[in-house]
């Protein structure tokens, strides 16, 4: 009877030898199809941090953190974390947070925790406007500190210049107020990014392109001309949340104080199409830039404005939404990009991953890489680019008239803006405070031990630092 060994030696095959490509073969693959590479001219800087897609607000809720996974599943399968440098970002400090929000306020969200029980409500969840559209949940607030800790990150990567441009998706959520939870959003990132850019630029101008108006934003830079907010939203004050964001709400309306006229606001109607948003964005933002010269932009990229969202009312489609983005990219201003609004998980991830793509300046092919995870979230239409307008349509009630007013709404306010404020910038920012007083006690101790070198040499006796 034959024998056969049972141990038999390992053959390491070559590349190219298995018909079975590895993962990373696969993304190399999509990279060079693609042609993904690093932007020349400028730094794009991706910041993310996997624990933030893990909070549950609730079964019923609709903000579901998990969209972010799904985003990063789409960079990273077609291989465009190649043409980034990446960031794991680390949690906001409690200093940090309160650097715009309350201490009692970052206090409660610190501390509360979740409960089934109505009788264990107290005044506290009323006062911090804790309810069903904010709730307590278990991680609350390391979800918070984590997605304000990447806007951080991302305009701190901007004001040292490491990056031209910085994305986070996780950040964007612009309802939360000063000491009040609002609209899903409980800490503003975006203030707290604005203002760690405020540290180094003397203007910034904020775009919002979330279906909701961006009033945590607007409410926080109401009484400053250093900072300019416009916001492209759905507006009806009495029936779509928040209620707020009219034409005529163009900041404090004493002419003496400095935010007056710069709080601008695109209020919109159902059903608005590709084209017009286009035309209306581009028609608007242009004379914005070029009549305030900001030095830094942020731009809110809520997803929400799609067509097919759960929570929206708009018809647009992911390539015009991302013509938005493309169009603020022309100025080669330092952007901030952030996330947002967005109720449709897998629509909001095939948006930010296209945005994505835009900041680099790779052009991607619409079929989703067969490789990428969760692929079966995207339902039947496995493509970058389905026709979401088609899914869900809304009447279209924005009138070419209705829009020309807009138009000429928002350039009559700026006709109050005479030139971009001058801002003297004297105080050193207080993030290179401790690097500046480390670096000034080392000059310091070594000119004390030169002045005693000298002195010991002048004795003409051996001191402790002679040679």
């Amino acid at each position: 009877m034959a024998r056969t060994s049972v141990v038999q030696t390992y053959h390491n095959p070559q590349p190219g030898s298995s018909p079975t490509l590895t993962l990373s073969e696969k993304i190399q693959y999509e990279i060079l199809k693609n042609g993904v590479e690093r932007p020349k001219g400028y730094t794009v800087s991706y910041h993310a941090n996997p624990a933030a897609e893990k909070p549950h607000f609730g079964p019923a809720h609709p903000m579901k953190p998990w969209r972010l996974l799904l985003t990063n599943k789409i960079v990273f399968a077609y291989g465009m974390h190649e043409a980034m440098d990446l960031y794991l970002s680390r949690a906001a400090t409690f200093q940090e947070l309160v650097d715009f929000h309350t201490e009692d306020y970052v206090d409660f969200l610190r501390t509360a925790v979740p409960t089934l029980d109505p009788s264990n409500r107290t005044p506290a969840h009323d006062l911090f406007a804790i309810g069903d559209d904010c709730p307590i949940f278990d991680g609350l607030f390391q979800y918070c500190t984590l997605y304000a800790g990447a806007s951080l990150c991302a305009a701190r990567s901007l004001t040292s210049n490491q990056s031209q441009i910085a994305i986070n998706w996780s950040g964007g959520l612009h309802h939360a107020k000063k000491s009040e939870a609002s609209g899903f959003c409980y800490i503003n990132d975006i203030v707290l990014a604005i203002l760690q850019l405020l540290l180094y630029h003397p203007r910034v101008l904020y775009i919002d392109i979330d279906v909701h108006h961006g009033d945590g934003v607007e409410q926080a830079f109401w009484s400053t001309d250093r900072v300019m907010t416009l916001s492209f939203h759905k507006y009806d004050k009495d029936n779509f949340f928040p209620g707020t964001g009219a034409l005529d709400s163009t900041g404090p309306t004493n002419p003496n104080n400095q935010g007056a006229h710069h709080a601008l606001n695109v209020p919109l109607h159902d059903g608005i199409e590709d084209e017009q948003y286009i035309k209306l964005f581009k028609d608007i933002v242009g004379p914005c830039i070029n009549i305030y010269q900001p030095t830094a932009i942020v731009l809110q990229c809520g997803a929400d404005s799609l067509g097919g969202d759960r929570l929206g009312c708009f018809n647009l489609n992911i390539r015009a939404h991302g013509a938005c983005l493309s169009f603020v990219k022309t100025f080669n201003l330092p952007l901030l990009v952030l996330g947002g609004g967005g109720y449709t998980p897998r629509n909001v991830a095939r948006l930010w991953a296209h945005e994505t793509s835009l900041c680099i300046g790779a052009e991607l092919h619409p079929n989703l890489p067969a490789h990428t995870p969760y692929l079966n979230h995207f339902g039947t239409e496995k493509t970058l680019f389905p026709a979401l307008s088609e899914f869900t349509r809304y009447d279209n009630r924005n009138s070419r008239q209705y829009l020309e007013g807009l138009v000429q709404g928002i350039r009559e306010q700026l006709r109050y803006i005479e030139g971009s404020p001058s801002v003297a910038m004297k105080v050193m920012p207080p993030d290179l405070g401790p690097v500046r007083e480390e670096v000034d006690r080392q000059i310091r101790e070594g000119m004390e031990q030169i002045e005693r070198k000298d002195k010991e040499k002048g004795r003409g006796t051996r001191g402790e630092l002679a040679a």
